[in-house]
């Protein structure tokens, strides 16, 4: 187990990881599934892998990044963050309405913004609003 243990926490240095990306790191490696398993629970014992944390600081990343929330949420998911922990980090952000209309301010109120955002994963209302609130701010 402390091939395991070493692997994972050799992971966990390049960048935080959710449960299921350190399992799946263990998996790339080669170690029995008992022994990744167990290795998995004492890094979450011990507090260096935890789910919450780790899509908490993720989400704030991604929307730092300029990622609507369903982006966010699918990314989240796919590094194996359960759907409903997604959900509750998404929902600690800023309003996904109000980081559309940042980008609107810094990139111009264009279709081809509108595209730029809607292609990141903000939802369509969000992408109407900040468009429209933007076009109103360039002609006032």
């Amino acid at each position: 187990m402390s091939d395991a243990l070493d692997a994972a926490a050799r992971a966990l240095t390049r960048r935080d990881r959710s449960e299921a990306g350190v399992l799946e790191v263990l998996r790339r490696k080669g170690v029995a599934e008992d022994e990744a398993l167990e290795a998995v629970e004492t890094l979450r014992r011990v507090g260096a892998v935890d789910d919450e944390r780790f899509a908490v600081a993720s989400a704030a990343s991604l929307a730092e990044r300029g990622y609507g929330d369903a982006a966010i949420a699918f990314r989240l998911e796919r590094e194996g963050v359960s759907g409903e922990l997604a959900e509750r980090a998404v929902s600690a952000l800023e309003p996904e309405t109000e980081r559309a209309r940042q980008l609107v301010a810094r990139r111009g109120a264009t279709p081809k913004t509108a595209r730029w955002l809607a292609s990141r994963g903000f939802a369509p209302d969000s992408v109407e609003s900040a468009i429209a609130e933007g076009e109103g701010a360039e002609l006032g």
